[in-house]
């Protein structure tokens, strides 16, 4: 969806608001969907309008998952806790992007090239364990592989920034 389409949906759901219980959920999922998560300005900006106190929107945003309060990065790293991948390392596999991105789970590293993510199943249980970085695939991973896979990307943006 275009920027412009973006500002005009979370202006619109904010303009038609009008107070029926339920719409706190559609006017949040419009400002992630402009912003890319949901920023404190947009909060105070949906309290104004919707008379619904900050603390609570708050206390729903982090009640969902599908909410972000922080942005997420370039690559978004999908890791596998399913079965499959869980009896294949996928512990290991996620110890080893914490160590080597400098991030916990649901966090994202400072210049905002990566956010670590652990998802139930990918559904590439014969490639266990997997992750998926945006929409590509990888599987069959060791620790020494998904090093040598970050460190490819990291070029690759230094080689794009350069």
């Amino acid at each position: 969806m275009e920027t412009a389409d973006r500002k005009e949906n979370f202006g619109y759901r904010l303009w038609r608001y009008d107070g029926a219980p339920g719409e706190l959920i559609p006017l949040l999922q419009s400002a992630q969907d402009y912003f890319g998560y949901i920023p404190r300005r947009a909060i105070n900006y949906i309290s104004g309008v919707t008379g619904i106190p900050e603390s609570e929107i708050f206390g729903v945003i982090t009640f969902y998952s599908q909410f972000r309060l922080q942005p997420m990065g370039k690559y978004m790293i999908r890791a596998c806790a399913g079965t499959a991948c869980h009896v294949s390392g996928s512990k290991m596999i996620i110890e080893t992007i914490q160590d080597e991105l400098g991030i916990e789970v649901n966090g994202t590293t400072e210049d905002g090239l990566f956010t670590l993510l652990t998802v139930a199943c990918i559904g590439c249980c014969s490639l266990a364990p997997v992750v998926m970085i945006n929409d590509e695939t990888h599987g069959q991973l060791t620790p020494a592989s998904l090093r040598k896979l970050l460190r490819k990307y990291k070029r690759r943006e230094a080689a794009a920034t350069a």
